[in-house]
């Protein structure tokens, strides 16, 4: 067994950061840049970046595997520029239109309330009890806790989820509005019905309030409403930034370091990993372990085993992200749009796609069309069983009856295929209940953390919140 400098000279760390996802590198960034504490980050895996995966070949194609597009809320704008990625930021127009395949064609999604008045993706009865929901005209909540399909039902009617609320939470999180959460996995949308008494009147409202409360930070990118962002190189370059800006300040990131075992001494940590070169044992303070539910589950079996359980009950589908290129002389439509979303009621087995070469400049060689696309999820388990050529094959058949012209003899290109065992963590019914288990454990040792996106919502710019307030804990208790 060998020891880590800092245990070599019995002086712990401040900090031990298990996993460099975005969350994890996050906290490190925080603490050790901005805090000067001493810190150390272990990632199981060979790469940085948990699921982000960027990626690209010879033929010029350039694509995501995971989080494929974010917002550029202030909190991920400001790291972003902390680590040096200000100038390598991409904005996709925030103009462009989303789409839902419906009936055969693709809708546009209403950007205005002219144009939702035209829509087709509802009927008029559809638009009228969509209409009066928003403005406070619900029955009030149910006794208990609301799932997301019987929240929006009763805010917004029936043909609202089906079409319009349902295949967001396929794009999302790839789940079954019957099982999620209202309160976990909306939980601003919730505020808003909750507070306020009425959808519309909580976003004027509470818009106003934030507007109120916004300071101007002329050193961030200036970004348009309905913006997405992007790096140049790919999401990737955030947390390979992040990592880089680590190192040079003397805080080691280590790869290919899997946590064996963590116990506590006193009040010093003692965290044991398997690593390339042997054993290796840790002493820390603290200890934030950012890393998946179910890895997380194991490392605190036998340490917190009610955390553990709970933390055991939080379900990840499988979900394949399946890249494919086209002529663009193959289309049915023009592809000047963010992509499309697929209600499961029309026959199509694929959740959605992102036109990626529309989005971002440089994704695909000239006359060539990037898509990323979905495929499984939580009400299509049997994806796990299908091999790359069946998914692939799947996936082309859908875009047929999506968006290629139906008579197109094209081949696809499938330029990559990969299937996540466990893709996103579903914020089902019960799950503030298991955080707050969670929680309640963490108490009785503490020093030790958990952060990472099964808590407070799994977007980019979330992840990157949540640690930030996450690393104001950390700190709080260093003190």
């Amino acid at each position: 067994m060998s020891l880590t400098p800092s245990s070599a000279t019995n002086q712990p760390l401040d900090v031990l950061v298990v996993g460099a996802g975005i969350s994890g590198l996050t906290i490190a960034h925080e603490l050790a840049i901005a805090k000067k504490y001493r810190v150390l980050v272990a990632e199981a895996q060979d790469r940085l970046g948990g699921a982000i995966t960027s990626a690209k070949n010879d033929e010029g194609y350039q694509w995501e595997e995971g989080p494929n597009s974010f917002q550029p809320a202030p909190e991920l704008l400001r790291l972003a520029v902390q680590v040096g990625l200000k100038d390598e930021l991409v904005l996709a127009d925030g103009k462009l239109p989303r789409f839902v395949f419906l009936n055969g064609k693709l809708n546009a999604l209403p950007m205005s309330p002219p144009t939702a008045i035209a829509s087709k993706i509802l009927t008029w009865g559809g638009k009228i009890r969509l209409a009066l929901g928003a403005i406070g005209f619900a029955r009030p909540a149910m006794a208990g806790e609301e799932s997301v399909d019987q929240f929006f039902s009763r805010l917004l009617g029936k043909q609202a989820v089906e079409r319009l609320v349902a295949p967001f939470i396929s794009g999302v999180y790839a789940g079954d509005p019957k099982r999620l959460s209202a309160k976990a996995a909306f939980s601003k949308i919730f505020r808003l019905e909750d507070s306020y008494n009425g959808l519309l009147a909580g976003a004027i409202l509470s818009a106003k309030e934030r507007k109120a409360q916004k300071l101007n930070d002329p050193n961030l990118p200036k970004v348009k409403a309905g913006e997405l962002g992007s790096f140049r190189q790919g999401i990737k370059m955030l947390p390979e930034a992040i990592a880089t800006k680590l190192r040079e300040q003397g805080t080691a990131v280590k790869q290919q370091w899997t946590l064996i075992s963590l116990e506590k001494q006193g009040e010093i940590y003692i965290s044991k990993f398997d690593t390339p070169i042997g054993e290796e044992t840790v002493r820390s303070r603290s200890v934030v372990l950012s890393t998946p539910a179910y890895v997380t589950a194991k490392l605190l079996q036998d340490y917190l085993p009610a955390a553990s359980q709970a933390l055991n009950e939080i379900f990840y589908p499988t979900v394949a992200c399946v890249v494919m290129a086209y002529p663009k002389s193959e289309f049915a439509y023009d592809m000047k749009g963010f992509g499309n979303l697929i209600p499961r009621t029309q026959g199509v087995r694929t959740l959605g796609t992102i036109w990626s070469s529309s989005l971002f400049a440089g994704r695909a060689p000239e006359g060539w069309q990037l898509l990323l696309n979905f495929i499984g999820g939580t009400l299509d388990p049997a994806l796990a069983k299908l091999s790359e050529p069946e998914i692939i094959a799947a996936v082309h058949q859908d875009l047929k009856k999506t968006i290629l012209r139906p008579d197109t003899k094209a081949e696809p290109k499938a330029i990559a295929v990969h299937v996540w065992d466990k893709a996103i963590p579903q914020y089902e019914i019960g799950h503030l209940d298991r955080l707050a288990t969670v929680e309640k454990e963490l108490q009785k040792s503490q020093g030790l953390y958990v952060s990472a996106n099964f808590i407070g919502g799994v977007a980019l710019g979330d992840c990157i919140k949540r640690s930030l307030q996450e690393a104001t804990k950390i700190e709080a208790f260093l003190k």
